[in-house]
């Protein structure tokens, strides 16, 4: 899997100044566009599309510096149409504009090219099941947030509080499948995963039965989930869980994301500080 992600990098590399193909890059990564995008976010850090941005700025500058041609022409081969765009995509990724790089020989910033690794870094094991599930429905309540990397959520915190205890009455009672009980659900996500993406979040249950009015519902389609389980501090646990599954058991497993939705459940200690974590992917083999 490594080799192959390394392989897509040198893809894309050589064809900086083009436009980002992402279908291409998944095609020689032997992977899905989907599971791609969700791969590299999880192990650069970053979007691809930032990553990309970062990188063409980065050789941009060599040009920008060397003043052999016009700052026009340097912003039209890295895909800004105007000196305008260019100026304030290179003052994002350098601190300071084109002209004045060129004019002063500012110090500018460097992303660095790309590759992966594997690096050993102990014995931990992740225990995991793989669950074939029937076709089945989310019910309960969602509101659209965005996303929060580390620590609480203060949207979904007010979005929970605003659930009234009859809904949440109504919600438990249509319960009758793994994972049993409330979960938390992330769908459809929009973009790469950077931090204030947008997303659905549901706090509803898994269930066959019909879903009654008032509720929402989303039906999801049959297939394999991939359940892992974590304990620890509280929300650290589920957030480090998320992040291990994609920076350690994908790429060294043959399986990858498939559209749906994420499933979470956290139950929390007495005293709110530690919770085990239970988190479904849903996943096919690669």
């Amino acid at each position: 899997m490594l080799d192959r992600l390394n392989q897509a990098m040198d893809h894309l590399e050589q064809r900086l100044d083009q436009p980002l193909d992402v279908a291409a890059l998944a095609r020689v990564a032997c992977v899905s566009e989907h599971h791609f995008r969700r791969l590299f976010s999880a192990l650069a850090g970053m979007p691809l599309t930032e990553y990309v941005r970062r990188r063409r700025l980065t050789v941009a500058a060599a040009d920008v510096l060397a003043g052999r041609e016009s700052l026009l022409d340097v912003a039209v081969r890295w895909g800004y149409g105007s000196n305008e765009a260019f100026a304030r995509a290179f003052r994002v990724v350098h601190g300071v504009g084109p002209a004045e790089a060129r004019r002063t020989g500012s110090v500018l910033r460097s992303q660095p090219r790309m590759s992966f690794r594997l690096v050993v870094e102990g014995s931990t094991s992740m225990d995991y099941r793989i669950v074939t599930k029937e076709a089945f429905r989310l019910a309960g309540v969602k509101a659209r947030v965005p996303l929060v990397h580390e620590g609480m959520n203060p949207h979904i915190v007010a979005f929970l509080k605003s659930v009234d205890p009859e809904t949440v009455r109504r919600i438990e009672a249509l319960s009758d499948q793994e994972p049993r009980g409330v979960v938390n659900v992330s769908d459809d996500l929009a973009g790469d995963r950077a931090e204030g993406t947008e997303l659905d979040y549901w706090h509803g249950v898994v269930t066959g039965a019909e879903v009654p009015e008032g509720l929402d519902s989303l039906s999801v389609e049959a297939g394999d989930w991939a359940v892992f389980r974590s304990s620890g501090p509280f929300p650290q646990a589920l957030q480090h869980l998320w992040r291990d599954v994609f920076t350690q058991w994908f790429p060294s497993n043959p399986y990858e994301i498939r559209p749906g939705p994420e499933i979470s459940q956290v139950r929390i200690a007495e005293g709110g500080d530690t919770a085990d974590a239970e988190l479904w992917i849903p996943v096919r083999r690669a």
